[in-house]
């Protein structure tokens, strides 16, 4: 399993590491490099590892590294190739350019600037990787993991757009609970969402000593009614390595207000206080068993006015939500 530093790190101190910078202070991409640089082809990606552009720039492979391979949950295989771009005149590093192919041939360039380049090019950057992101699904989670595994495992908490909680109000309640919109892994296989549970259905649940699955009977729902409440969003990872730069990567997804309580391996923890790096147990649908997946980002923001809810039921003490091993309370 990848090995996450929970230091924040801002994406200009990353770009810094990323390019392996000699230089304490190499000049800044303007903005106008930037938007020429992505014009920039390589027409041979598996053979090109140095290319020169109007005699002004260049392409390097960052570290002659061959091209990471991910494949998702969805089985489909994604191709990701990282350059250094290089300005010739005093071979100033200028940022990292990632060319990312899709399942279809499908192209996309992201160019991460260097760390002195100013707020507008930034602000450029992340509009053109969000941009892919609604496209391509998950591209901004898969760039960070190539990218922070390419920085000593250092991650982009930025990326992921938290929001400011003190701004927005957020309420710290004593509700233990999750948004409606969450899913129940039902017993007969199905998933059902959290608000449309009733009483009697059956779910899925596990025993936290032996991981084995077993059905419960719903017993109630508990509701909480709609405020501004504060929710703390997991985003989970397991990598399998398949081969040489060949990358089997599942994510999970889990929200819940701060002190909803979940079992990690450091013990039970509630979730605002789950740190990074940490592991919890969630049901792989391929194999039908549980696994350990790390947390890979964690964030906090306002839910927004909503209800939220909780199960209660006839026995056992966790049950199974967007496939992640919750304990029920």
């Amino acid at each position: 399993m990848i090995k996450i530093l929970t230091a924040t790190v801002f994406l200009f101190s990353v770009s810094t590491l990323v390019l392996g910078q000699d230089q304490v202070n190499p000049r800044p991409i303007t903005l106008e490099e930037y938007e020429k640089a992505k014009t920039f082809q390589v027409n041979d990606l598996d053979n090109d590892t140095y290319v020169k552009f109007e005699n002004t720039y260049l392409l390097d492979r960052y570290e002659m590294r061959k091209p990471y391979f991910i494949t998702g949950d969805d089985g489909l295989k994604k191709r990701m190739d990282i350059y250094k771009l290089i300005a010739k005149n005093g071979l100033q590093e200028l940022g990292t350019m990632v060319f990312y192919t899709n399942e279809n041939g499908k192209l996309y360039k992201a160019l991460l600037p260097n760390f002195t380049a100013d707020a507008k090019v930034w602000e450029r950057y992340f509009e053109d990787i969000h941009s892919i992101d609604k496209e391509e699904k998950n591209f901004v989670l898969k760039l960070s993991y190539v990218l922070s595994k390419e920085v000593s495992y250092q991650q982009y908490k930025f990326l992921n757009q938290g929001k400011d909680l003190a701004k927005e109000s957020a309420t710290y309640g004593n509700n233990i609970c999750f948004p409606g919109d969450q899913e129940v892994l039902m017993n007969n296989g199905t998933r059902k969402y959290l608000k449309d549970i009733v009483p009697g259905d059956e779910v899925m649940t596990v025993d936290p000593s032996s991981h084995q699955p077993m059905a419960v009977k719903v017993r109630s729902l508990t509701t909480h009614e709609a405020s501004n409440y504060a929710i703390t969003r997991l985003t989970l990872l397991s990598e399998e390595i398949q081969g040489p730069n060949e990358i089997l990567l599942q994510t999970k997804f889990i929200e819940a207000t701060p002190n909803h309580p979940m079992l990690t391996n450091e013990g039970t923890r509630k979730i605002g206080e789950i740190s990074e790096g940490e592991s919890i147990l969630c049901f792989d649908r391929n194999s039908g068993q549980m696994k350990a997946y790390l947390v890979f980002n964690k964030t906090e923001f306002a839910g927004g006015t909503q209800k939220v809810f909780n199960i209660e039921a006839t026995e056992g003490e966790t049950f199974l939500m967007n496939d992640v091993m919750v304990l029920r309370k």
